[in-house]
């Protein structure tokens, strides 16, 4: 499908997310249930304590019976805060069940007055990937500022979350951009570079 859209990203993006939408309800709740067994899976794999992921919204995957699998398993677990354009994320606890605001975006967030983390591992939203680690998000580059930052502190993983539907062959890839260190789909974990 050719574009006119200037922005490669953008066409792709755009052509990933309406492949997404277009997924029926079987396949996302047989991907909530993998996601919920193989992110656990891999929390433990990894010996993680403390772990972050997405409060899904529109028709993104549903990330929030992975988080309360993980945090029955006695993983502390994160949502991040968008703290501003150009900022990187904050993440502060927070487990299904309690309570949320809406953040700059809209997307649900934990209070203001719960703890501040910095997660070991990172399930990162994405509206689509390649088989070299390399992500498109949502254009606000929050997700490549936070890991920049994070991988200077300490060694972390970041997970992609997405449908298999997401992947393209090639994702235009800038210096800035971060990559993934695997991605999960309804089908596949998915590993990059040995990393």
């Amino acid at each position: 499908m050719e574009s006119t859209d200037a922005n490669p990203k953008s066409a792709l993006r755009r052509e990933a997310l309406a492949r997404r939408g277009a997924l029926p309800t079987g396949i996302r709740e047989a991907f909530t249930r993998r996601l919920g067994r193989e992110g656990l899976r891999l929390a433990s794999l990894w010996e993680s304590r403390f772990v972050s992921a997405f409060h899904p919204i529109r028709d993104e995957p549903d990330t929030l019976p992975l988080l309360a699998a993980l945090s029955d398993a006695g993983f502390q677990t994160a949502l991040p805060v968008v703290g501003g354009r150009g900022r990187p994320l904050i993440f502060r606890l927070w487990r299904p069940g309690e309570p949320t605001r809406a953040g700059a975006m809209g997307i649900a967030e934990p209070l203001a007055d719960a703890p501040e983390v910095e997660p070991d591992l990172l399930f990162v939203p994405l509206a689509c990937f390649d088989r070299q680690g390399h992500r498109i998000g949502f254009g606000a580059g929050h997700y490549d500022r936070t890991l920049e930052r994070l991988r200077t502190m300490k060694p972390i993983r970041a997970v992609g979350v997405a449908y298999g539907v997401s992947e393209v062959a090639a994702v235009p890839y800038e210096a800035h951009d971060q990559l993934l260190d695997a991605v999960l789909t309804e089908h596949d974990t998915i590993f990059f570079g040995g990393r």
